[in-house]
């Protein structure tokens, strides 16, 4: 037995040298197969006729290394629409697995820094990897046109050194960048058709996300199924009046009693600023409950949350997150995170849930 045993030890120690001196052929192996494996992978491809909403950022401008900025990609068919672009959003996408270059229209609810600080990485990936020879349009509120101007300048140089290091065939001018269709709403109340084409409509209708107004959200009708995107709000009627009997609300959250720990957290600290800054951020967005209750209202068959405030690092966070969530709505709840796909498939009342990453 001990002389087996030896033999065994020596053996490994042989195999162990062999993989070490062979290391850098081993690695190339692996990059070659891995390659092979994963190049022009597809995360649309193998979707059905429908509506699916993809989370490509879930987060807030607080850090967490496990959320993107908010991103939502929204899938009618063969058309791919994306809801607000906040930091990492064009980097998450790829990681995804669907490609920047199907993008054919982008929806912005409101110019805060965290929904829009991404814009410009999927314009510059979009135009690479697609070649396109037109803009991408980017709708939003009153002054969209001084965003995708303000891209577009701060972009300009590099559209250039990118023409001249691969080609204008491979890089065309015309296609880089935004062109902007400004969304105008009347009053509290109005609603507006502002894109319809193949089967998908989408309208915009105001939330309350005050002082900044505009603030909007969308709805997204095809083939009988439809989402509700809330954008940044505090509780408000208009959400519950858009859903409707919607198959899916996403809609932002704000944990208060959280929050207001951070916030005299930092005050019995001495950062009375940011003691400040949490404490006033309560006043915009919208609780579990709260949010619960719009749904409940709004006869939501799934409430979907997103734009998660403060960051969840662990799941044993959320019944405490959640609390008196199921007391005010009785329909599915799910804690949004980065990667997380929902599917409704045309002609069907089914809701699937699948996860990306």
């Amino acid at each position: 037995m001990r002389r087996l045993l030896t033999v065994a030890v020596i053996l490994l120690g042989v195999l162990a040298l062999v993989g070490w001196i062979a290391r850098e052929r081993l690695g190339e192996i692996v990059f070659a197969r891995a390659l092979e494996a994963s190049y022009g992978s597809d995360a649309t491809a193998d979707l059905g006729d429908g509506l699916h909403v993809i989370l490509c950022g879930t987060g807030s401008p607080l850090p967490d290394p496990a959320r993107a900025g908010p991103c939502t990609l929204v899938i009618a068919g063969k058309q791919v629409f994306l809801v607000d672009s906040g930091s990492g959003a064009g980097r998450r996408i790829g990681q995804i697995g669907v490609s920047l270059g199907k993008i054919d229209a982008a929806f912005l609810t409101h110019f805060h820094s965290d929904h829009i600080d991404g814009l410009g990485e999927v314009l510059m990936l979009r135009w690479a990897s697609s070649g396109r020879a037109s803009p991408l349009p980017v709708y939003g509120p009153q002054g969209v046109d001084r965003i995708v101007s303000g891209f577009d300048t701060a972009y300009t140089a590099d559209y250039g050194y990118r023409i001249a290091h691969h080609g204008a065939d491979i890089m065309p001018r015309s296609g880089a960048g935004a062109r902007a269709n400004t969304i105008s709403l009347g009053g509290k109340t109005a609603t507006s058709v502002v894109y319809a084409g193949s089967g998908v409509r989408v309208t915009a209708f105001l939330v309350n996300h005050s002082p900044i107004e505009p603030a909007l959200g969308y709805r997204f009708d095809y083939k009988g199924r439809s989402v509700v995107i809330s954008g940044d709000t505090a509780p408000t009627a208009s959400v519950a009046k858009m859903c409707n009997g919607c198959d899916v609300l996403v809609h932002e959250v704000l944990n208060i009693d959280m929050v207001r720990q951070i916030s005299a957290t930092a005050k019995a600290r001495g950062d009375a600023r940011v003691g400040k800054i949490m404490s006033d951020i309560t006043n915009y967005h919208s609780s579990p409950v709260a949010v619960a209750g719009v749904a409940r209202r709004g006869k939501a068959q799934m409430l979907l949350f997103t734009h998660i405030v403060p960051r969840m690092p662990s799941a044993l966070l959320h019944p405490y997150f959640l609390r008196g969530v199921a007391d005010a709505y009785s329909g599915k709840v799910v804690m949004g995170e980065d990667g997380m796909r929902i599917s409704l498939p045309a002609g069907s009342s089914r809701i699937e849930q699948a996860d990306l990453l």
